[in-house]
């Protein structure tokens, strides 16, 4: 698996499903889909994808950390 960061490219808002499908195997949109039935059930998806936004590193600042 890979480091769990936000690419730089393959965006469409903060990269957060990006990440997430590159670090479980899965294409972008895939995960996006995934994300977008999510928010028809109730429950935190928003709020959970603002944290990762903000928590989640960028590839960039990742890659100089190392």
């Amino acid at each position: 698996m890979t480091a769990l960061a936000r690419p730089t490219h393959d965006r469409m808002i903060g990269g957060v499903c990006a990440a997430l499908a590159r670090r479980f195997g899965t294409s972008a949109t895939t995960m996006r889909v995934l994300f977008l039935l999510s928010c028809l059930l109730p429950g935190p998806q928003f709020l959970v994808y603002v944290a990762l936004w903000i928590l989640l590193p960028s590839e960039e600042s990742a890659g100089s950390a190392w």
